[in-house]
């Protein structure tokens, strides 16, 4: 697997931090998703964002491009990859311990995956993603942070379901839905679908999980 790794270049010696585990939209491992793995570090973690169409050669420029062969990834294959990145990060030296995640569209689907197949996930932050079986739910250990745009039926449809085994199961979670957001509002390479004040907020909201669960 290839990925773009980022560490906070205000890191002291022989100081630990958490990590995120960043997971790209459909499109690929981008240059936004890149800034926002950049973003991640910033904020004062060890950044990881593989790039799920490694084994076709990484990304191609051409959008529609990615988006076909991520169409063609096998399921479980590709969720085994990204719960390796987890074990990837906590075997570096300047690493606590303690990983989380944060997905996009496809990755914030992702993201929810993964927090019901790594029992050691501290954080999992899906922005607009699709949601896992309730079956699954009671496995969720991580603090799950749910971002949605409120013009978002397609993805919207499952929030019910989602919410009712969440809370059936006892599981700690924030869920926030973006009046007048689309889907994809927090890409800001998108103008037609970012929302600036629903991105900050939910950037906002994902920072202070990693900073409650990850430090």
């Amino acid at each position: 697997m290839k990925a773009y790794l980022v560490k906070p270049n205000n890191l002291a010696a022989n100081a630990k931090t958490g990590a995120v585990v960043v997971i790209h939209e459909n499109r690929g491992l981008n240059p936004h998703i890149r800034d926002v793995t950049r973003r991640v570090a910033q904020a004062g973690y060890i950044a990881l964002a593989p790039d799920a169409l490694s084994g076709s050669g990484g990304t191609p420029a051409n959008e529609d491009e990615a988006r076909e062969l991520i169409g063609k990834l096998d399921a479980q294959q590709n969720l085994n990859n990204y719960l390796k990145a987890l074990d990837y990060l906590q075997g570096l030296p300047e690493c606590n311990g303690k990983t989380g995640c944060v997905g996009f569209c496809w990755g914030g689907g992702l993201a929810n995956q993964m927090a019901v197949h790594a029992p050691n996930l501290k954080a999992a932050v899906a922005y607009y993603g699709r949601q896992p079986d309730a079956a699954g739910v009671p496995e969720i250990k991580a603090a799950l942070l749910l971002h949605y745009g409120g013009l978002d039926e397609r993805i919207n449809a499952g929030i019910p379901a989602y919410e009712a085994a969440l809370k059936a199961a006892g599981i700690k979670y924030q869920l926030y839905v973006y009046e007048g957001a689309q889907h994809a509002f927090n890409n800001d390479t998108a103008p037609t679908r970012y929302n600036k004040a629903a991105a900050d907020k939910a950037w906002e909201r994902t920072l202070q999980l990693f900073s409650e669960t990850l430090s």
